[in-house]
């Protein structure tokens, strides 16, 4: 799962932005707690909710932190392994990450769950003929013998094309298209405006899966699996370092409702142009939720 060469840019940032600095003073004349940095995937709302979620509530008591976004998940994963990053607000380790955590997790350090009903499965527009995977073949024409999938390094993709494509016989004669959430929203979109079968990766808790007219086929043998939960995850010794975030974070839980009006803040009234602004917007319109995560720093 190593990149050499991201892994190579991400030492270059750690380099030049010196990450790691547990347990120093601030220079605004004030004692502060410690600083930490958080890893990011830009566009997985869930990872970067939780980062600067974690990052406005430590920040207002007495932590410097920094959120640093990075390309993929198995840069993050390592950056965290090797002590680089601090802390990874959303790890899928309990099947769709478990490749990353089986390579780093002992180097790493689970941290506790905060959400329990995340889930992986293939979506078609709900217009569509097909109710289940096993329609997939009758479809292959008007699909033109393609999945549209996501990333090549995300776990959903690697689940998709190494167990659920050869167990519905979808391997021979279909494509799992790879290349970003991005581009594969974007040929949804398409898809929808015009009418056309389509189907695409799609995963929830995820603001895509609620905005568009779109729904969940059916998987007969369960080779998707059953939900599973999120994790925060940090590097080897953190809960020592910084025993009070660890006691937050293992407190830290979202129900599906805050889920869906923190991802509706960052995408559609933000439409993703600033994840961080749009995570403060949401936490001044939930102050309630915001005081009982920080209530746990004073435990």
């Amino acid at each position: 799962m190593n990149h050499p060469k991201k892994l190579a840019s991400l030492a270059s940032i750690v380099a030049a932005g010196s990450l790691v600095l547990a347990g120093c003073s601030g220079d605004d004349g004030g004692e502060r707690k410690g600083s930490l940095t958080i890893g990011a995937v830009p566009g997985w709302t869930d990872g970067t909710g939780t980062a600067y979620l974690y990052k406005h509530v430590l920040e207002e008591n007495g932590y410097d932190v920094e959120v640093e976004e990075l390309g993929d998940n198995a840069l993050v994963y390592s950056g965290v392994a090797q002590g680089q990053l601090d802390l990874f607000g959303s790890a899928w380790i309990d099947r769709t990450q478990l490749s990353y955590w089986e390579e780093y997790g002992d180097s790493m350090e689970d941290l506790g769950s905060y959400y329990d009903d995340a889930r992986l499965f293939l979506a078609v527009p709900e217009y569509s003929e097909m109710e289940s995977i096993e329609d997939i073949p009758d479809h292959a024409a008007e699909l033109e013998n393609q999945i549209i999938g996501i990333e090549p390094g995300a776990g959903l993709t690697l689940i998709t094309e190494e167990e659920v494509m050869p167990h519905y016989g979808l391997d021979g004669n279909f494509e799992l298209v790879q290349s970003s959430t991005a581009a594969m929203i974007s040929e949804m979109e398409n898809a929808l405006n015009n009418e056309r079968e389509i189907v695409v990766t799609l995963w929830t808790p995820f603001w895509a899966e609620v905005n568009y007219p779109v729904r969940e086929l059916e998987d007969p043998d369960g080779i998707y699996g059953e939900a599973e939960a999120l994790h925060t995850v940090g590097r080897d010794g953190f809960a020592e370092d910084f025993p009070e975030v660890a006691a937050m974070v293992e407190e830290f839980s979202m129900t599906d409702e805050e889920f869906a009006s923190l991802e509706d803040t960052m995408v559609n009234e933000f439409e993703g142009s600033d994840d961080e602004a749009a995570v403060e917007a949401w936490m001044e319109e939930n102050p309630e939720f915001v005081d009982n995560l920080a209530a746990q720093l004073d435990g």
